[in-house]
């Protein structure tokens, strides 16, 4: 219970946020520019390859209407670029552009800002200061990438481990594949039906939305999801066909190798590694960091499995051992290029959200890794009594292609009719004919009844496998945040440029008022607040003060004040001004973020005022 709770708050912890390789470096008109003419187009420049949706662009004149603009594209044929033309007539004030891409590596981003053509003026429009996401959807969608992640560790682990360790009895690793199969093809449907609206921010209802399908069959993403489920179907396909034999014939190894590329390739297309910077040498590292991570841990399942059913020969724990190594091994090679490709500098481990995942991922696999370690003592032990690595060499090692083809009972009688002397041993080994029937806890693949020291070994093997697979869950999760967060080059690149990242770009707070018991005539109604950028430094504020009715309302007097009670910071008066229509100040310092107390002060009449407190969150 507490593992998956874990998980669970490892996959939504943070769905509220915007998560993207991509990021917005520079806007044209910038952000806050006052313009003498109105310009004839807007464009926006990204660190990454970004893709267009049909409400890439949505501009709002002063009074909230949206501006008509043209299609957006890319600026000749940049795909890290997007602009809209606007209308000849545009006129004068305060504009408002929300945006929204698709980024290069699969992630929805989104954002807003103002500029102004004449003079600033007082604006009517918003936008949302919510997710990016609808909290529905990413959940869903994180839980099902979370899956698709698990279900091919899963499958491609365990032929892995059917086609190189060579268990002489496969039967009970016939459900994981099964299990892994079906999983891995439900989560594949699951994301392919989440992906129109995960991009427009849409609720889970448009999943079925048959144009919203359509749509996602047009871009890269879906395309990658759509030919994971055609590699899944041959999948299937190899499986039924390899059904009823003990091991795999050479050429069923090679396809299922080719399946298990391909099907890497799915991830290593539509994700990080397809954006930035080396992206070949990123998408061959991903494909074996991904293919190592499913060899081991699919792997590590396997071993379990057999462990519980007490079929485990000490040569197949060996032989497995040594795989686990190579497959850390490549871990650790391709796991040290993507860091570096991800982080850019080592300041990033510690001050980017990726960086402190990234070391939250490493001491899960430094814990991973040291109970590998200890399976690896066992197993030497299992090893060295020497009891059970017997009849591999009599059922399996000395099985050539043709008995591979052979159904299980058939191959069961021919290795029963091998004389009992081990051609690599030398020892005498007993056949069915004259061994007795051991419990299955008592013995080892149908060999000889197991020693107490082999029954002991066993069972600190089994608790050690099972450590790694306990740890290896999380590592998944881990795993799973860490591909769906802003890697720390993208955003060191996002700062440098100044712009924000995500939405909003500016904060909107409305703070409700009402005098109107004290007889003050309209002294009731809202106020809304405009700061921007939000952010540590200097904002500017824009304060409309709107009727009861929703209309403009004009008031004798405007104060604002701003304090951050845990640290004994303010209250600073914004001294807002009055600019014919609304209150404004260029320039209000706000020095550390946290949760600062936003005071208004509403003056209807010489004595009617009142006092209004809300919080807004400043961020870095």
């Amino acid at each position: 219970m507490l593992l998956g709770t874990t998980v669970l708050l490892l996959l939504l912890g943070g769905a509220g946020q915007a998560s993207a390789h991509a990021a917005l470096r520079g806007a044209d008109p910038a952000d806050g520019a006052v313009l003498k003419a109105a310009p004839r187009s807007i464009t926006l420049t990204f660190t990454e390859s970004v893709g267009l949706i049909d409400d890439t662009f949505r501009v709002f004149d002063p009074g909230n209407g949206r501006v008509e603009t043209g299609e957006a594209q890319h600026v000749d044929g940049r795909s890290d670029t997007a602009r809209v033309t606007l209308p000849a007539k545009l006129g004068t004030g305060t504009f408002t552009v929300a945006w929204r891409v698709v980024s290069a590596d699969s992630h929805p981003i989104a954002g807003a800002f103002t500029f102004s053509v004449g003079a600033p003026s007082a604006t009517l429009a918003t936008v949302p200061s919510g997710p990016v996401e609808d909290p529905a959807v990413a959940g869903l969608h994180k839980l099902g990438r979370y899956l698709a992640y698990g279900a091919a560790a899963l499958l491609i682990g365990t032929a892995a481990f059917v086609a190189l360790c060579r268990p002489p009895d496969v039967r009970p690793l016939r459900g994981l594949l099964v299990a892994g199969w079906w999983t891995f093809t439900a989560s594949t449907v699951l994301l392919l039906l989440l992906r129109a609206p995960y991009e427009t921010g849409a609720g889970p209802a448009q999943a079925l939305d048959p144009s919203g399908l359509a749509r996602t069959l047009t871009g890269r993403p879906g395309i990658a999801l759509a030919t994971r489920l055609l590699l899944l179907a041959a999948a299937a396909a190899l499986l039924l066909r390899q059904r009823g034999r003990v091991r795999p014939t050479r050429a069923t190894a090679v396809t299922g190798t080719a399946l298990a590329v391909g099907l890497a390739l799915t991830w290593a297309a539509a994700e990080h590694a397809s954006a930035g910077i080396q992206v070949p040498a990123a998408m061959a590292s991903s494909v074996l960091h991904l293919l190592a991570m499913a060899v081991w841990l699919g792997g590590l399942t396997a071993l379990l499995t057999l462990l519980r059913h007490g079929t485990l020969p000490a040569a197949v724990a060996a032989r497995f051992s040594r795989l686990a190594t190579l497959s850390v091994t490549v871990l650790a090679v391709t796991g040290v290029y993507q860091a570096w490709r991800g982080l850019g500098t080592l300041d990033a481990l510690t001050e980017t959200t990726y960086g402190r995942t990234l070391l939250a991922k490493l001491a899960a696999v430094g814990l991973l890794l040291l109970a590998g370690a200890w399976s690896r003592q066992w197993t030497g032990r299992l090893v060295r009594t020497g009891t059970d690595t017997r009849e591999i060499d009599v059922a399996v090692t000395e099985t050539n292609e043709e008995e591979a083809e052979m159904p299980e009972n058939q191959l069961v009688v021919k290795a029963a009719a091998v004389v009992g002397v081990s051609a690599k041993e030398g020892v005498a080994v007993r056949t069915p004919a004259d061994a007795p029937a051991p419990r299955v806890e008592d013995r080892s693949a149908d060999g000889p009844p197991l020693t107490p020291a082999e029954h002991a070994h066993r069972r600190a093997l089994r608790r050690s496998v099972l450590a790694e697979v306990v740890v290896s869950v999380v590592v998944l999760g881990l795993t799973t945040v860490l591909t769906g967060t802003l890697p720390g080059r993208a955003q060191a690149e996002a700062a440098t440029s100044g712009q924000a990242v995500g939405l909003p770009v500016a904060s909107v707070t409305t703070v409700p008022f009402d005098m109107s018991s004290a007889g003050a005539p309209g002294a009731r109604g809202t106020v809304q607040i405009t700061l921007d950028p939000g952010r540590v430094g200097e904002n500017s504020v824009q304060a409309v003060v709107y009727g009861p009715d929703g209309g403009f309302a004009t008031v004798p007097e405007l104060r604002l004040s701003f304090g951050l009670p845990g640290q004994d910071i303010g209250p600073l008066d914004a001294k807002i001004t009055d600019r014919g229509g609304y209150w404004a100040a260029d320039a209000v310092n706000l020095p550390l973020p946290g949760t600062w107390e936003m005071s208004v002060t509403v003056r209807a009449s010489e004595i009617d005022q009142v006092t209004e407190t809300k919080t807004v969150r400043i961020t870095r």
